[in-house]
């Protein structure tokens, strides 16, 4: 029997307490094809109080048993391997190759990494007579994106248990299904009752009710900056953590020692990737201005390498985006470039030739990019690419970090010393080094707008944690 209409509170699945069915597209058809149930305050007050309830019993378990724990979830997570790949392709468009790869994958890789974790962390040391102990901070209000539904759900969820907080999620309504698969591994697993809760629903209704709870102690929030503050000023009035994992407009930086022929491609693979909906996207590819005419044309090669159509086909390497909105605002941004007068290279506004239905967006790279265009500027979040060129290394580097994001920065070059130099000066979360493998224990999280707090590994872990010391607690009594 499917639970898509039911919510996962206190142990058991159960109803909404005010019915309201909202429906899940799949984005490659634009055709509905299940519905979910959408969320109250009233859900969200059941959620957090089985939350509240649980957190005495289970922030008192030993790290052992935590450890134990995410081991028995990581047994269910891949007994359900397949039918996430498969739910991440229907909700969200990604290629089914790519489902299983990188959207399956990632969720399991954070529970295998948090397991690596939790045989070795210290959750206290002593300094002196004084005693420093890192205790859960609580019940946790979690709202999560579609875009890698199982990347950040596993990234909080995870740390979460080894920490020893109780939590109530809100998965993405646009994408709900790999959540809803988690949570049955996650009951199959054996997580005692209240300790993981799950609530679906709109960000404007369950998410801000869960922001404003007074028996939230912290939200871990995953998406657009917009939203982020949202979350930010509801949970101000209780004073909770916020956690934040916002936008981004990452710098792709190419110095002038790079393998163009090979870093160049690679660029617009990482680019394209997920149909560029990734917060952490290598939107701007800064090249030197007299190597700007070769660079167009390995982009322009590069681009032809990607089909666009049916993620469950063997032939396409590029889903659809997400949603009619998604599909709407990448157009017009695309657009944008064209009349601000960027040079066109590959792509365009428009669906693929032989596409007559779904959100389909053609593979595109502009190039001859400048600072105002909004095309530099706006988190476009679909498969566009932007070519800037550069004139020397200081400017380079002041128009990298010329955003308001910060979340990631990528630089290639074959002089290692000089990449280092590089990416020390760059005012982002992550700096990544001539494109190097995923390192799940890895911090991820970002400067300025891009948020606050850091994911992944023991990073995530410490998020989670309050600090408390025990002073005089190894001196002799009196």
């Amino acid at each position: 029997m499917s639970n898509n209409m039911k919510f996962y509170i206190d142990g058991a699945w159960v109803d909404p307490i005010s019915p309201k069915a909202i429906d899940v597209i799949d984005p490659s058809t634009e055709e509905v094809f299940t519905q979910i149930s959408g969320g109250s305050a009233a859900d969200v007050e059941k959620a957090v109080a089985a939350a509240r309830a649980a957190f005495d019993s289970f922030s008192r378990t030993t790290p052992a048993e935590r450890l134990q724990l995410l081991e028995s979830i990581l047994v269910e997570y891949d007994k359900r391997y397949e039918d996430i790949a498969q739910a991440c392709t229907q909700e969200m468009g990604a290629p089914l190759a790519f489902a299983r790869s990188a959207q399956a994958w990632i969720g399991q890789a954070h529970l295998r990494e948090m397991i690596r974790v939790m045989k070795e962390y210290k959750f206290s040391r002593m300094e002196g007579d004084m005693k420093i102990v890192r205790e859960p901070i609580g019940v946790v209000g979690m709202i999560t994106p579609w875009n890698w539904p199982l990347n950040q759900i596993t990234c909080k969820v995870g740390p979460a248990i080894a920490a020893g907080c109780t939590m109530v999620l809100k998965p993405s309504e646009i994408a709900p299904i790999s959540g809803i698969i988690f949570a049955e591994a996650m009951h199959a697993a054996g997580v005692p009752k209240g300790v993981f809760n799950m609530v679906n629903g709109e960000g404007a209704v369950v998410g801000a009710a869960l922001s404003a709870h007074p028996q939230v102690d912290m939200m871990s929030f995953t998406g657009s900056t917009r939203a982020g503050i949202l979350v930010a000023k509801a949970a101000a009035d209780t004073v909770k953590r916020v956690h934040q994992e916002l936008g981004g407009k990452s710098p792709n930086v190419l110095l002038p020692e790079a393998d163009f022929a090979r870093r160049v491609p690679e660029g617009i693979a990482n680019m394209f990737s997920n149909s560029g909906q990734s917060c952490n996207a290598p939107s701007r590819m800064l090249v030197p201005r007299d190597r700007h005419p070769e660079v167009v044309e390995i982009a322009r090669a590069a681009a032809g390498n990607f089909t666009v159509g049916d993620p469950r086909s063997e032939n396409s390497n590029l889903g659809p985006v997400v949603s009619k909105v998604q599909f709407d605002k990448i157009q017009g941004l695309i657009q944008a470039g064209i009349d601000e007068g960027a040079e066109l290279v590959a792509g365009g506004p428009g669906l693929p030739d032989g596409l007559t239905k779904g959100y389909y967006v053609r593979p595109t790279v502009f190039a001859n990019v400048t600072p105002e265009m909004r095309i530099a500027k706006e988190e476009i979040f679909g498969p566009v690419l932007s070519i800037m060129p550069y004139d020397t290394e200081e400017g380079m580097i002041a128009e990298a970090n010329n955003t308001e994001y910060g979340l990631a920065a990528y630089v290639q070059s074959e002089d290692l010393e000089k990449a280092r130099r590089v990416a020390s000066r760059m005012r982002a979360g992550t700096v990544y080094i001539n494109a190097p493998p995923t390192n799940i224990s890895a911090p991820f999280g970002g400067f300025k707008q891009s948020g606050n707090g850091r994911e992944w590994s023991h990073w995530g872990l410490d998020d989670f944690t309050e600090i408390k010391g025990i002073v005089g607690y190894g001196a002799a009594a009196d």
